[in-house]
């Protein structure tokens, strides 16, 4: 009976873990999933793993099955003499010495096949994209055309893109599951990753990772990729080649919201970036895609962090907002095409921020709510992080002290001020 009720304890066991499983699997919600690939590269990957997992299945099953027969053929039997004891078998030993040769042919010939394909140039023609990562963000710069962005990439679905990868500091590694690939982001060494993203992929967005432990914030440091139409693309690349467009949205406020939580700090940010609708012929330079069409998975839910208030009722000044940050340490760190006086490199390139959807690589969304509490203490919203503390009174966590008005803090009315001139650089 011992006997019995283990194994229906065991298959017991089975049954549940299989309707988990089951269970999960008919979860069509899987947005950073490698085994829908959308480009070309993603799908030799894929055909390899689908290759691979097919062989070592059979394998898996004939081992398994002759071992099962062994032991059940030639298992102990009551009033049996013991065996003929036999040493070596040349037969015996050339036979498993060659079968596992052949399988490891099989093997080798699809992947050797694929790394050649994937560790291939990038053909003519490609759309070069340079990406630098830093502890802990991603630096983008398109060099046909003279265009810098950070933690978003746009790309236009149906022709090839050829990353050029580096790295300012540590090792990272540059991901974007649907889309295929990895490759390590290196210290003084250039790697390249390229892929076509499907023509059917436009009007998509894709998050991406950074999947090497570099740090503190690691996994604070993600992008998005927007898969659009060329016509889009020639838009946004217009757009991003402007001045950034100050004054071209009314100033906007932090709400006093955001000291209650991430949701209620989106309900009084500032006003989505602008988006253009198309025209016959083309559009109009500075295509953004539609904040209402990121679908929930693209979206970052990360709370406020206890403690860390703002005051309510702040109506900030855009025209003032841009003298208080053309005169902060700010332009030390960031650059602002069309102000003289922000030529820092350090940070990401703020030229068109209010048009980004996130802030802090892809942390938080990007509304007057959370980067007013960004700006008042980046440190307590994503923890080491090269950004210093300008809250007034602030306490910085990497510091160990509260930031006083003689080493650059700001009052949370000159904070407000910054954030509507920067919600209007679109």
């Amino acid at each position: 009976m011992k006997g019995s009720d283990r194994l229906r304890r065991i298959a017991s066991y089975a049954l549940v873990a299989a309707l988990a499983v089951a269970a999960v699997s008919c979860n069509e919600a899987h947005p950073n999933t490698t085994l829908v690939p959308h480009s070309d590269l993603g799908r030799e990957i894929d055909f390899l793993w689908d290759r691979l997992l097919l062989l070592g299945t059979i394998v898996f099953i004939l081992v398994e099955g002759i071992l099962v027969y062994i032991v059940f053929k030639y298992r102990r039997r009551e009033n049996q003499p013991t065996p003929p004891q036999t040493h070596g078998s040349t037969k015996l030993e050339i036979t498993w010495t060659l079968i596992p040769a052949v399988i490891l042919v099989f093997i080798a010939v699809p992947t050797v096949r694929t790394i050649f394909i994937t560790q291939a140039q990038a053909a003519p023609g490609s759309l070069n994209i340079e990406v630098t990562g830093h502890q802990w963000w991603w630096e983008f710069k398109y060099p046909e055309y003279g265009v810098t962005t950070a933690n978003e990439i746009y790309l236009p679905a149906g022709r090839t893109v050829n990353f050029r990868l580096r790295s300012a500091d540590v090792i990272h590694s540059f991901w974007t599951p649907q889309l295929g690939g990895k490759r390590d982001v290196v210290t003084n060494r250039t790697n390249y990753l390229w892929y076509t993203p499907d023509s059917s992929t436009a009007s998509n967005v894709w998050n991406g990772f950074c999947v090497e432990y570099c740090g503190a914030s690691h996994a604070n440091m993600r992008f998005r990729v927007f898969t659009v139409t060329q016509e889009q693309f020639a838009s946004w690349v217009a757009g991003q080649k402007m001045p950034a467009r100050f004054g071209a949205v009314a100033p906007a406020a932090p709400s006093a919201a955001a000291n209650s939580g991430a949701q209620a700090a989106v309900a009084g940010a500032a006003p989505a970036a602008a988006s253009f609708a198309p025209t016959p012929g083309s559009l109009p330079a500075g295509y953004i895609f539609p904040r209402e069409q990121i679908p929930d998975y693209a979206v970052p839910h990360a709370p406020i962090p206890p403690g860390l208030k703002f005051t309510a009722g702040l109506t900030g000044n855009a025209g003032r907002g841009k003298q208080i940050f053309s005169s902060s340490a700010c332009i030390g760190c960031h650059s602002i095409a069309g102000n003289p006086m922000a030529m820092g490199v350090t940070g990401p390139n703020l030229t068109h921020v209010g048009s980004r959807s996130t802030i802090a690589a892809g942390r938080f969304p990007n509304a007057a709510a959370y980067l007013a509490l960004w700006i008042k203490n980046a440190r307590e919203m994503k923890p080491e992080i090269l950004m210093p503390t300008f809250g007034l009174n602030e306490y910085d966590p990497v510091l160990k002290a509260k930031v006083t008005t003689a080493n650059g803090g700001l009052t949370d009315q000159q904070i407000a001020d910054i954030v509507a001139y920067l919600t209007s650089l679109k």
